[in-house]
């Protein structure tokens, strides 16, 4: 386990060595922890620098969250600080590890599960010019997350995979949805997949996934 700028993170190092130096982060969802996406690693582009990231916040039964949740009166609360917080130190985070491992600033991808990829939808699209791919699998673009970001800022580099459980009953598939209708109101490059599933990654969602993966 390593700790840079506050953001604790496992990873695994390229096992073949190019000219430039692609990054993977990967991010995981509330009640996880860095060793959840992780096993992806095996699957990734071997020239990749990977790393698995933690939440910030420690969860009283175990595991971590980026931000906390509650449910009050059947409604959904989030702690829209810790949000910002987590979403503004993971773009600190990725900054400085391209920097310290001197990697290709131009070639990031985020992996982001339920919370992660909820904080992958505000980080790159506050932040195109930093990202160059973005797995979204099972979450939604939540608006006081992303906040007043400028849409008129050049989106063209950016690449999206989105994927969402029809019977998820944890972030209904109506919210993955919206990032279907989201991403296309901004003219963003993406492909959408929904899977008889729940909140939960299924085989062929992984397959689709990993095959999106080696088209960039």
């Amino acid at each position: 386990m390593k700790d840079l700028n506050g953001i604790k993170y496992i990873e695994r190092l390229p096992v073949v060595s190019t000219e430039k130096t692609p990054l993977f982060v990967l991010i995981h969802g509330y009640g996880s922890n860095e060793e959840d996406l992780f096993s992806f690693a095996q699957d990734l582009p071997q020239n990749a620098h990977i790393v698995s990231v933690r939440a910030l916040h420690d969860i009283v039964y175990g595991g971590y969250a980026w931000y906390d949740i509650n449910f009050v009166n059947n409604e959904k609360w989030m702690d829209e600080t810790q949000a910002i917080e987590s979403r503004n130190k993971l773009v600190e985070f990725i900054d400085a590890i391209v920097q310290q491992e001197n990697l290709d600033a131009a070639n990031v991808t985020l992996m982001g599960f339920s919370q992660g990829a909820i904080l992958s939808y505000a980080i790159s699209l506050n932040n195109p010019e930093k990202i160059k791919n973005v797995a979204i699998l099972s979450g939604y673009p939540e608006a006081k997350i992303i906040g007043d970001f400028d849409q008129s800022k050049d989106f063209s580099n950016l690449n999206f995979f989105v994927s969402h459980g029809t019977e998820d009953v944890v972030l209904p598939i109506e919210l993955g949805r919206m990032g279907d209708e989201f991403l296309k109101s901004l003219n963003i490059n993406f492909e959408y997949h929904e899977y008889r599933s729940g909140h939960g990654i299924v085989p062929q969602n992984y397959y689709d996934l990993m095959d999106w993966i080696k088209r960039f």
